[in-house]
């Protein structure tokens, strides 16, 4: 079983930055990978932003490439995503999520975390 806790969410003016947190325990994570998605009200769940655990590649959607940024630390099971120049089109709940990078891609990840919510202001 593996757990996901997100942190970082919050209010933040257009042009502005945040950075999300995504701690993971339960189960060691060599051979997955973690991503972001997120949900905007009325919307339906997309995919953001993923990281493959052993090989470090990186993933993005075209709306926040060059934006955002996604990283990890193994020794804290956590990944993060920086996101810089934020728009009010940023506005949703962002939630992590993990499995294999085919699964992750495909919406189709089994973990997920309870989501963190970030609002941009214009």
């Amino acid at each position: 079983q593996v757990q996901l806790v997100e942190s970082g969410g919050g209010l933040v003016q257009a042009g502005g930055s945040l950075r999300l947190s995504c701690a993971a325990s339960g189960r060691t994570f060599s051979r997955y990978a973690m991503g972001w998605f997120r949900q905007a009200p009325g919307k339906e769940r997309e995919f953001v932003a993923a990281i493959n655990w052993s090989s470090g590649i990186t993933y993005y959607a075209g709306s926040v490439k060059g934006r955002f940024t996604i990283s990890r630390d193994n020794a804290k099971n956590t990944v993060y995503l920086q996101m810089n120049s934020l728009k009010p089109e940023d506005t949703a709940v962002y939630y992590c999520n993990a499995d294999s990078i085919a699964l992750l891609l495909s919406g189709k990840g089994d973990y997920w975390g309870q989501g963190t919510q970030v609002t941009v202001s214009s």
